[in-house]
């Protein structure tokens, strides 16, 4: 048998690096807690301030108030909520919940310019008709899913135009314009 001696080679330090200036600086003392850098806090402090303000302001802002008398409804999406609130400040969702006060008192809507055909073909006009209605805080949701904001153009407005032009055509000039209107 052969002997093999290994030879050993003394190893060699590797030289450790040199601490950098800001290493230098800072040993010993503990980095700085987050948050306590006074121009980043006031930044912060700046903007939250600037989006309050924006928000509260802006006609999609997340605060709204429902006036006395009636009702706010929402939509989301293009789709009317069930939710109805009563008069006061509420929050919303801006730019995504659109918000309308709805009237639920005592109003009077006034129908101008009203034409009215005769049964003998004379054509005269009411130049207005007042009607006085109010919307039960009960049956907010399911007229305004059916005939939406405008609902009193459909239940007022193109009803009395329709009921004038039936009575008109179903009496004569006689009986629409001096027996029936005419009194005193």
């Amino acid at each position: 048998m052969s002997d093999v001696t290994a030879e050993s080679t003394p190893r060699q330090r590797l030289p450790t690096p040199s601490p950098s200036l800001s290493q230098q600086q800072f040993r010993g003392r503990q980095p700085p807690p987050p948050g306590s850098d006074p121009l980043a806090l006031g930044v912060v402090i700046f903007i939250a301030v600037c989006f309050l303000l924006v928000s509260i302001s802006a006609p999609s802002s997340i605060l709204h108030q429902v006036p006395e008398g009636h009702v706010g409804v929402y939509w989301r999406g293009g789709a009317l909520l069930k939710t109805i609130t009563t008069p006061g400040y509420h929050l919303k969702l801006p730019f995504i919940t659109q918000f309308e006060p709805i009237q639920v008192t005592l109003q009077t809507d006034q129908v101008k310019g009203i034409p009215c055909g005769t049964k003998g073909g004379v054509m005269i006009s009411f130049d207005k008709i007042e009607v006085v209605n109010r919307l039960n805080k009960d049956f907010v949701y399911e007229t305004l899913l059916n005939y939406g904001v405008h609902y009193d153009k459909t239940w007022i407005y193109d009803k009395i135009h329709h009921e004038i032009n039936q009575f008109c055509s179903a009496h004569s000039l006689q009986q629409v314009y001096i027996d029936m209107f005419d009194q005193d």
